[in-house]
């Protein structure tokens, strides 16, 4: 029993710091999130922006969030109707139009110093090919990117910073961001580690039993 108690005392210690790492991870990433927009619902694009070449009559929208990853990003607000947000801007032989929402996110999500500006929704006509990222240039400028072309502004927003982790506290942390915005596998790893440990101990535990 001792050693299945002390096996035991070891993966409680272990989840307690996966715990408190995962914890200390919980605020996220302060950076700009793309969406596609399919009938009244916003989707977190599977491509981003320089890839996506939308179709003429497409809706698609940015969110400047904190967020840890994917699955918990804001998706932008305000109407997102084709219709409404191109009204102004008729079809053209030889283009097409793309509907941009432009959410600049929320004064808690701005980085300090800074007030973000409000939602705007912009029209976008572009060639027939432009990508998504040609469309918010042509509608948003200026933009800003990093040596990893990542988007960290759009119409100069923020001015500075991109795509920070952002601690519990609403400061910048230390730590580098990660090179894409999947969900952190630290915890779910930790945790397979804690299982296969825990395997072990019982299987030892019975095999001196049964010495």
């Amino acid at each position: 029993m001792t050693s299945v108690r002390r096996a035991a005392a070891v993966l409680v210690a272990a989840l307690l710091v996966l715990t408190a790492a995962a914890g200390a991870r919980a605020a996220g990433y302060r950076y700009w999130s793309f969406w596609d927009r399919s009938g009244d619902r916003w989707t977190y694009a599977t491509q981003g922006p320089a890839s996506e070449r939308p179709d003429d009559g497409s809706v698609r929208g940015f969110r400047f969030a904190v967020s840890a990853d994917s699955s918990d990003a804001n998706r932008p607000r305000g109407a997102a109707d084709f219709g409404s947000i191109c009204a102004k801007t008729p079809a053209k032989a030889g283009t097409k139009r793309v509907a941009l929402v432009l959410d600049f996110g929320t004064r808690a999500d701005a980085p300090s110093g800074e007030s973000p500006p409000a939602t705007r929704t912009v029209c976008a006509r572009v060639s027939p090919d432009a990508s998504t990222a040609e469309a918010l240039a042509e509608a948003a400028k200026p933009l800003r990117y990093d040596s990893n072309a990542l988007l960290c502004a759009i119409a100069g927003y923020p001015a500075r910073g991109c795509g920070e982790q952002v601690a519990a506290d609403g400061k910048p942390s230390t730590e580098a961001a990660p090179k894409n915005d999947g969900p952190s596998l630290g915890l779910p790893l930790g945790l397979g580690v804690v299982a296969v440990l825990g395997g072990a101990a019982f299987w030892q535990a019975r095999r001196r039993r049964d010495a």
